[in-house]
C-alpha cells in the first residue's frame, strides 16, 4: 500500500507552470492527503489566490502524478475554503525562488504593514533600498520593483 509520504514525494515533481522551479508541495498548495483501503487516494489542495489561472493545470497535474504511483482511485479536490497564505511556502521554496530571481515573500505573524509591501530584497544585488513600482505584476501572486542599488527591475512574490 503505497503512503502519504511516497504521494508527497511524487508531488515534488509537479511545478507551478508560472514558477517552473517550485513544487505544488513547496508551493504549499498541498493541505491534505488521504490514503483510503481501496487503493484510494484523495490531495485536497488550494490556491494561492482565487482567481489563479493556474490552479485548474495544477489539479490535473497532480491527478497525474498521484495516478502514476499506482492507485485506482485519485480525486483532487481544490478547496478555496483554506485560506493559503505566504507563510505556507517551504524554505526550500523560498530558496527556489530567489533561485528563480524572484523576491521571496517575507515571513510574518499574520498581519502585513505597508512598508512590508514597499520594500523587497533584490534578487540581482540582494540590495534592499527598493522602490514598488506596482502591486501588480504579471501574475496576482507577483509585484514589480526597481532596485535603487543596482537599477535593475525585479518581481517579488507577494507576501499575504
Amino acid at each position: 500500500m503505497k503512503t502519504e509520504a511516497e504521494i508527497l514525494a511524487a508531488l515534488q515533481e509537479v511545478k507551478d507552470p508560472e514558477i517552473p522551479v517550485i513544487s505544488v508541495v513547496d508551493l504549499g498548495i498541498i493541505t491534505k492527503i488521504e490514503v483510503g483501503e481501496e487503493n484510494s487516494a484523495k490531495v485536497t489542495m488550494t490556491p494561492t489566490f482565487v482567481g489563479c489561472p493556474a490552479i485548474k493545470h495544477m489539479q490535473h497535474e497532480v491527478q497525474l502524478a498521484v495516478e502514476a504511483l499506482g492507485f485506482d482511485t485519485v480525486e483532487v479536490v481544490v478547496d478555496y475554503t483554506i485560506p493559503w497564505n505566504s507563510n505556507m511556502v517551504s524554505e526550500r521554496g523560498l530558496q527556489q525562488l530567489k533561485d528563480f530571481r524572484l523576491s521571496p515573500p517575507k515571513r510574518h505573524c499574520g498581519t502585513i504593514s505597508m512598508a512590508d509591501l514597499e520594500h523587497a530584497q533584490c534578487p540581482n544585488c540582494f540590495g534592499t533600498n527598493t522602490t514598488l513600482l506596482s502591486p501588480f505584476g504579471p501574475t496576482l501572486c507577483r509585484a514589480m520593483f526597481k532596485c535603487n542599488t543596482c537599477g535593475e527591475g525585479f518581481e517579488q512574490f507577494k507576501a499575504v
